[in-house]
C-alpha cells in the first residue's frame, strides 16, 4: 500500500491529476527448467511478490508520456503513431513501448489512446528476476486497458512473449506466461504450444530462498542469450539432417523430439551418437547442411550473433534435453509427495545448477561462489535462475534451517563485500508463489 500511495502522489507531481487506473504484472523465480521454454519445452516457475507497478490516465493527447519513480530512468515521450524500438539501445522505454506496440499489433488499431504513465517497481534489474519481461507485460495490460480492449491472460501472455522480440531478445514465453497466468499459492507447470498452466504444489517444510549474486546482466544488450538459442537451432538443424528429416522448418529441439516421436532419454542418445563435444566451426556447419555462408547469416543466425565463428552445439542440446528431463522429474515428485520428496527435489536443482554451468555455460563465477555458500549453510539445493551470468540463486532450505542458513549466506557472501553488502537488504529474501498481473482501480 505504501507503493502504491507514493506511486500515485509522483503521478500528481508529476502530471498534475490523479491516475485513472493502475496495473501490476509481477516477476518470476524459476524453480527449475533453465534456457529451454525457447527451445519448446515446459518450465516451472511461480510469481514472486516484487512487482512493476504502472499509475495511467489517458487522453486524447496523441501522445505517451512515460515517467519512472526512479530518477535514473529518464523521462520519454512518443506519438502514438510514431512509436519505434531501438534495439541496439535498450532503454527501459524501449521495454515498456514493446508492450504497447505487441497489442496494437494484436489488436490491429490504427492509432492508440494517449496515455500518461508512472513506473515503479520493485524487482532489482537485471537480476534474473524477469524484471524487463514484467515491464512489457505491465505495458501490455496498461495498452489493452487505455484502448478498452479486452483480452485473455493466455493472449496477453502470447503477445507479450512475441512482442519483447522487438527489443532483439528471442525468448521462448516463460517470463510473461508466468506473470499472467500465476495464482496465489502454487508453482505452475507451464507448457507451450498450445501455451497451458498446470498447478504444482510445493511441499511442505521447506521454503525458497532468493539471492542475488550482485552481478547485472542485461539480455537484450549483449550476444550471450541470442547465441545460446542460435546454437539450439542449430543443433535441431544437424540432428534433423541425420535423422533424413527434412530440417530446413526444424527450429527447436523440442519440434525435432515430436518428429522423432521418441523420448528425452533417447534424444539424449541420439546427441550422443550425432554431435561431436568440440565447438564446431562455420564451415563444418554449412558443409554438414549443404548451405553457403551466407545462407547461414541470413536463415539461421540472428542479427547480434553475425560474429559468431564457434557453436558448442553437443553442449547445449545434451543441457536442454537433460534439463526437460528434469522438469518433469521436478514435477512428478511434488504430484506424488514422497517422504524424501526436499531431499528428491532439491538434487535436481543441484544437477540442473552443474548443467548450466559445465554444458550451457550460463553462470559465472559469483553465481557459483554463491550456490556453494548456500548449500554450505544448510540448503537441500540450489541453482542460478533466469538467463544466467549474473543474477540470482533459488535455494530451497528445510524450514527449521531458515535463520542459520539466512545468517550464513549474509555472513559468507555479502558482508565481506562493500558492494553487495549495501544491497543486500534486497538481494537475499524469502519467496513464496504471488499471484499473476492485474488491472486496478482504487477507490
Amino acid at each position: 500500500m505504501y507503493i502504491l500511495c507514493k506511486l500515485k502522489e509522483a503521478f500528481r507531481g508529476k502530471y498534475g491529476q490523479m491516475p485513472l487506473f493502475f496495473a501490476c504484472a509481477p516477476g518470476r523465480v524459476n524453480l527449475i527448467g533453465e534456457h529451454i521454454d525457447y527451445c519448446g519445452y515446459a518450465v516451472l516457475p511461480m510469481a514472486i511478490e516484487q512487482n512493476i507497478l504502472a499509475a495511467v490516465s489517458v487522453s486524447d493527447s496523441k501522445t505517451i508520456q512515460l515517467a519512472n519513480t526512479e530518477p535514473k530512468y529518464k523521462d520519454f515521450t512518443v506519438s502514438v503513431d510514431g512509436i519505434s524500438i531501438d534495439r541496439e539501445n535498450p532503454q527501459w522505454h524501449y521495454y515498456f513501448l514493446c508492450g504497447v506496440r505487441g497489442i496494437q499489433e494484436h489488436l490491429r488499431l490504427s492509432s492508440l489512446a494517449g496515455m500518461c504513465c508512472m513506473v515503479d517497481g520493485t524487482i532489482p534489474a537485471s537480476s534474473g528476476l524477469s524484471s524487463s519481461s514484467a515491464l512489457v507485460c505491465c505495458a501490455g495490460l496498461v495498452t489493452m486497458e487505455a484502448n478498452q480492449k479486452p483480452l485473455s491472460k493466455v493472449t496477453l501472455a502470447e503477445t507479450c512473449a512475441k512482442c519483447e522480440r522487438y527489443i532483439g531478445t528471442e525468448g521462448g514465453g516463460m517470463d510473461q506466461s508466468i506473470s499472467f497466468l500465476a495464482e496465489e499459492g502454487t508453482a505452475k507447470l507451464i507448457e507451450f504450444n498450445p501455451l497451458r498452466a498446470t498447478d504444482v504444489r510445493l511441499p511442505d517444510g521447506a521454503v525458497f530462498v532468493i539471492a542475488n549474486c550482485c552481478v547485472e546482466m542485461n539480455k537484450a544488450a549483449s550476444s550471450h542469450f541470442n547465441m545460446r538459442v542460435v546454437e539450439c537451432r542449430i543443433a535441431t538443424k544437424m540432428l534433423a539432417k541425420a535423422r533424413g528429416l527434412d530440417w530446413s522448418h526444424l527450429l527447436k529441439l523440442g519440434d525435432l523430439q515430436k518428429e522423432l516421436q521418441v523420448s528425452l532419454e533417447q534424444m539424449l542418445e541420439l546427441v550422443e551418437e550425432v554431435l561431436h563435444p568440440e565447438p564446431y566451426s562455420r564451415d563444418e556447419i554449412c558443409k554438414t547442411l549443404g548451405i553457403s555462408t551466407e545462407q547461414l547469416c541470413e536463415n539461421i543466425l540472428s542479427a547480434n550473433t553475425q560474429h559468431a565463428t564457434d557453436f558448442k552445439l553437443y553442449q547445449r542440446a545434451r543441457h536442454v534435453y537433460g534439463e526437460a528431463a528434469r522438469v518433469l522429474q521436478f514435477k512428478a515428485v511434488c504430484d506424488s509427495s514422497p517422504a524424501n520428496a526436499v531431499a528428491q527435489l532439491g538434487d535436481l536443482m543441484n544437477r540442473s545448477h552443474a548443467s548450466c554451468r559445465d554444458l550451457y555455460e550460463c553462470s559465472c563465477p559469483e553465481l557459483d561462489q554463491l550456490v556453494d555458500i548456500c548449500l554450505q549453510a544448510g540448503a537441500v539445493g540450489s541453482r542460478l535462475t533466469g538467463a544466467g551470468w549474473g543474477g540470482c540463486t533459488v535455494s530451497m532450505v528445510p524450514g527449521e534451517r531458515l535463520d542459520s542458513f539466512l545468517q550464513t549466506v549474509r555472513e559468507h557472501y555479502y558482508v565481506p563485500d562493500a558492494h553487495r553488502s549495501a544491497l543486500e537488504k534486497q538481494s537475499l529474501f524469502v519467496t513464496r508463489p504471488g499471484g499473476g498481473a492485474a488491472i486496478f482501480i482504487e477507490e
